[in-house]
């Protein structure tokens, strides 16, 4: 009887967590789990890429002329970036001159030959996961391939960086920006220590600082993980896709999807097919926030997209070159675009040695786990 008792308390218990957690609102816990990619199973993670995304596959060799059964969808995904403005709501099949258009301007901005026909690079690069910030806003493209540099030396250079409309950038009584993050998410001091160094990486080159707050509803900056549909007019994905999106200065929104498999330490040495380094997009997104739009130079932080288990944290000489136009140099270093260190290319890939600190797992199946390791313990 004590033995029954025992059980239905536990039972209870462990019940009652789990329907706690399946109540939790999108802007809850994002998959925060330590060492994730060696103890679940790979049954209880999400799809490493979403279908939508691997439908692109299909429109390999589409040119102008044509019509494929789907296309309607691919014209949404440049719609989404920019590059097929004031469109209407209900696109078509049809490989149009429209469509030809913006499908060469894309591949102007990713260092494609722009021949207007949807090839196997082309679609390569289209699928790779990326920011949600559009490429070119407004009609205004926020990505500049081939751009010319003004210099005062005699060597010309070549600049990729860009900004947003207007050039916004936070005003000089702003120099030292806090930052917070959303009290739901509730991450561990790992996690935000991972958003400290991201940060600093910006400040070793700017004269801005950046300070942690504990109220997230007064801080300049605010950083939260959400899922799907979050009330700012850009929803999540899922998995791969989208992986976030910070809006220009002043705004200081910096949210990021939830559903991402997030590694903390080193994407590279995850087994997750899905992992995201979470630093390099942190990186990347706190470029938005200072006024930076995306750059078309590969080797840049500020280049939209990056494979998962790829890692790129280094401000290339291009990120530094845009972030010093907007705000200059930090004056107790002596940091600029020409004496920074040239990054590794961002084609390098993930190893294949083992598990690294994911942040990449699901609450349901932790918590079943445990649920069903009682049973064994009975």
């Amino acid at each position: 009887m004590k033995r029954k008792m025992r059980f239905t308390k536990d039972f209870l218990f462990a019940t009652s967590i789990i329907l706690c957690l399946l109540s939790t609102p999108v802007s809850g816990f994002p998959w925060l789990f330590p060492n994730a990619s060696s103890t679940v199973p790979p049954s209880f993670l999400p799809n490493a890429t979403s279908s939508v995304w691997q439908s692109f596959q299909k429109f390999a060799g589409c040119h102008s002329g044509e019509r494929v059964d789907g296309l309607a969808g691919l014209k949404k995904y440049f719609q989404h970036f920019g590059y097929i403005p004031d469109s209407p709501s209900n696109f078509t099949d049809d490989f149009d001159d429209a469509f030809e258009s913006a499908l060469k301007k894309y591949q102007q901005n990713f260092n494609l030959n722009a021949t207007g026909v949807l090839d196997e690079s082309t679609i390569q690069q289209m699928v790779r996961p990326r920011c949600g910030v559009a490429d070119i806003i407004n009609g205004t493209s926020t990505m500049n391939s081939g751009k010319s540099a003004k210099s005062t030396h005699s060597i010309h250079t070549v600049a990729h960086y860009s900004f947003f409309p207007y050039r916004p950038t936070w005003p000089p009584s702003k120099r030292d920006l806090t930052y917070a993050f959303l009290p739901a998410n509730q991450l561990s001091d790992t996690v935000k220590a991972v958003f400290a160094h991201s940060f600093a990486r910006w400040s070793a080159v700017t004269p801005l600082s950046f300070t942690e707050s504990s109220v997230y509803l007064t801080a300049d900056i605010k950083i939260a993980f959400f899922r799907g549909d979050h009330n700012d007019g850009e929803p999540f994905d899922g998995v791969l896709g989208t992986l976030a999106h910070a809006f220009s200065p002043p705004d200081g929104r910096f949210h990021l999807d939830g559903a991402e498999n997030w590694v903390v330490d080193d994407a590279r040495k995850s087994s997750i097919p899905s992992a995201v380094d979470l630093e390099s997009v942190a990186v990347h997104e706190i470029g938005h926030l200072l006024g930076l739009g995306h750059s078309s130079q590969e080797e840049a932080i500020m280049f939209p997209t990056i494979s998962s288990g790829m890692k790129k944290v280094e401000l290339a000489n291009d990120d530094i070159q845009g972030i010093q136009f907007l705000y200059g140099s930090n004056p107790n270093t002596d940091v600029t675009s020409s004496t920074a260190t040239t990054i590794p290319s961002s084609r390098e890939r993930e190893s294949t040695s083992g598990g690294g600190h994911g942040l990449g797992n699901c609450w349901g199946a932790m918590i079943m786990m445990a649920v069903l390791s009682l049973f064994f313990t009975l």
